[in-house]
């Protein structure tokens, strides 16, 4: 049995949260920069140009690569043979992220009734936190500050069996034609199927951390991401919705096994901006 004090998780969630908004990472700037090599609208190229130099300045100048810096979603993985000592677990993920806003002079965005008083809590908590319980003695902390410009344009819906692949990809699409300019693109497509209603929402999230190029593991729904792709930035509306053939950067679509009698399908929808850092302690 190991034992790690929370605090270690407190510090780790900081970092990575500060890490998170201010470097898109390496292999995002490679996409968007071939992307602007091959992007048909001269205004297409010109937007791209300046999210490219957007996001080197973040990271070199230490701030937020957008404004809307996000609710911070959490996604941890604890090793059965690990015991935690010092604190309750879930506050130290909080006051990570109640620290990195603080010392990072991010935005915050949260509010603490969704519906009446809707009163910002000044310090960008609470997280939303999903923990799975692994082999070993190590935790892994996926950090994911989601924007919600983007996030507003996501949506499920629940299939019958009888829509088939047509009718989910239809779903697919009509999801993207009808964000339009509002989700920020050029964006990434999470996409959940299967599951069950809750299930497919959060597999749909988890599919924004798969690395931008990396193909799901299936060949069926490899191509199904390839062909979704092709359809999406045929759409033409391009990055900043101002027209152009770079509408999506990535579709990623994770699935899980289902019920008879139905397909959820989930989409979560990121904009560029896809910022997550991860750490193993």
């Amino acid at each position: 049995m190991r034992t790690i004090h929370v605090n270690l998780i407190t510090e780790t969630v900081k970092e990575l949260c500060l890490k998170a908004n201010f470097d898109i990472g390496d292999s995002m700037l490679k996409v968007l920069e071939e992307r602007l090599g091959d992007e048909s609208s001269p205004l297409g190229k010109t937007v791209l140009k300046q999210m490219i130099n957007n996001d080197k300045l973040a990271k070199l100048e230490g701030i937020a690569i957008c404004q809307d810096t996000g609710m911070t979603v959490v996604f941890i993985e604890v090793g059965q043979e690990v015991s935690l000592v010092g604190g309750d677990f879930n506050d130290a993920i909080h006051q990570g992220v109640r620290l990195a806003y603080k010392d990072g002079f991010l935005r915050k965005s949260v509010v603490d009734d969704p519906l009446f008083d809707r009163i910002n809590t000044k310090d960008n908590t609470p997280a939303v936190i999903h923990t799975t319980i692994t082999k070993g003695d190590q935790i892994k902390i996926e950090v994911m500050p989601k924007g919600f410009g983007s996030e507003n344009m996501s949506t499920l819906k629940m299939f019958p069996p009888s829509a088939g692949l047509s009718g989910v990809k239809k779903f697919i699409l009509d999801t993207v034609e009808k964000a339009g300019p509002n989700a920020c693109p050029p964006i990434i497509v999470g996409v959940g199927i299967g599951g069950t209603f809750e299930q497919a929402a959060l597999i749909s999230k988890r599919a924004l951390l798969r690395g931008v190029g990396q193909s799901n593991p299936h060949p069926k729904y490899a191509q199904l991401e390839i062909e979704l792709i092709q359809d999406i930035n045929r759409l033409g509306i391009g990055p900043a919705g101002l027209g152009g053939s770079t509408t999506a950067i990535s579709v990623n679509i994770e699935h899980y096994p289902t019920h008879i009698a139905s397909i959820p399908v989930a989409i979560n929808i990121c904009c560029h901006v896809s910022r997550h850092a991860s750490a193993i302690i």
